[in-house]
């Protein structure tokens, strides 16, 4: 085993050392705390706090700032959506206040929800309204031209991206027409169709599939979650090395973009996402789900660790092979190999990397599968530290 394989094993191991001995316990998604989590304990390490200063602009003290108050924001979340009940529009964090900003329909439940600490506006439609006019609109056979769709809380409207150069098309104009009948929706330009970021088989620390090389997204206990599109059932997985490491034991795309590989003959799973040097090895704690606005990390075998922010979700992407269902869309660059990568949230897993459109010299917007999804439809437990 190369050098570097070996002292990320050496590091991972560490960690879990240092986390053994902190008293670290598994955050599960379903029936973690709603208390944010204590300002004694750091939200991330520091080179983490450091790849945030350089990607977006801020201090050290902001930065570490910024990650405890999404980390409280996401516990105001699931408390504002229950005491909103069915007036819920939805809801985002916004990065100035620092606060999580709750959408309802009815000035009524205001009161309720700002005692759990979230900031109120009123909006037009609830996020059940959205969510029903999202389905109906993915009924739709939607042509190329047409790049995404999601529903959007500020709007309060679904979003739906159009790709500028077909914006005129007959074909587009008339899916518009027909999503324009199914509810409130919101047209807006894009430069570029999303496609997938798989690849050829080059060097790296990637796995890899007959030809195609994708990177690994979170260790579940007997394996690791990745994305559909990287290998069908039973096709057989290598690692960069060359050695076998298991096979596709479940996995779809399109519709979804999905897939968990079994771990064997030698390899073994830890609750660590590759910092690539640009930031130190991360630990996973939970998989706690991040609000709009919340900042993100991924990680992937060619690009290596990029950081952005959460733009929207339960958004349908049309990718030429098929529509993919319910993704996260984020500003974070990805590039050709970096598909089934790890997204995360402070130390919170979020989701395994899908696809996009641009690259890291340039800029562009990625969407990830949520991981909480994959863990439920496979019944998966996520390797937490």
């Amino acid at each position: 085993m190369r050098s570097t394989a070996v002292l990320r094993a050496a590091v991972s191991a560490a960690l879990l050392v240092t986390a053994a001995a902190a008293g670290l316990t598994q955050a599960q998604a379903d029936d973690a705390p709603l208390t944010a989590t204590p300002r004694h304990r750091a939200p991330a390490s520091s080179a983490l706090i450091a790849a945030m200063q350089k990607d977006f602009g801020l201090t050290k003290e902001q930065a570490t700032a910024r990650l405890a108050d999404e980390t409280a924001a996401r516990g105001v979340e699931r408390a504002a959506r229950r005491v909103a009940g069915t007036s819920y529009g939805g809801s985002w964090f916004d990065a100035k206040s620092g606060r999580l900003v709750v959408a309802l329909t009815r000035a009524a439940s205001r009161e309720a929800v700002e005692a759990t600490g979230a900031r109120v506006t009123l909006v037009e439609h609830s996020e059940k309204q959205l969510d029903a006019t999202m389905a109906r609109i993915d009924a739709l056979d939607a042509p190329a031209g047409v790049g995404s769709w999601h529903v959007d809380p500020k709007s309060s409207t679904v979003v739906i991206s159009v790709v500028s150069a077909h914006k005129d098309d007959n074909d587009v104009q008339d899916f518009l027409a027909r999503a324009g009948a199914s509810g409130p929706v919101t047209v807006r330009g894009t430069d570029k169709a999303p496609s997938t970021f798989a690849a050829g088989t080059v060097g790296g620390d990637p796995y890899y599939t007959g030809n195609v090389r994708c990177s690994i997204g979170f260790s579940v206990y007997g394996g690791f979650v990745t994305a559909g599109h990287c290998g069908r059932p039973s096709a057989g997985v290598s690692g960069w090395d060359g050695s076998y490491i298991g096979n596709f034991q479940g996995s779809s795309f399109p519709d979804n973009d999905y897939a968990w590989v079994n771990v064997g003959s030698g390899w073994w799973t830890v609750p660590v996402v590759l910092g690539w040097g640009t930031v130190s090895d991360q630990l996973v704690r939970g998989s706690r789900e991040a609000p709009i606005g919340a900042s993100i990390c991924r990680s992937g075998s060619t690009s290596h660790w990029h950081c952005g922010n959460v733009l929207a979700k339960n958004e349908t992407v049309n990718y030429s092979q098929g529509a993919v269902h319910q993704m996260t869309k984020t500003s974070v660059c990805a590039e050709p190999g970096d598909s089934g990568g790890s997204f995360i949230s402070g130390d919170q897993a979020q989701g395994v990397t899908s696809g996009g459109w641009g690259n890291c010299s340039s800029g562009g917007e990625t969407w990830y599968q949520p991981v909480n999804e994959i863990l439920s439809r496979y019944g998966l437990t996520l390797h937490t530290a």
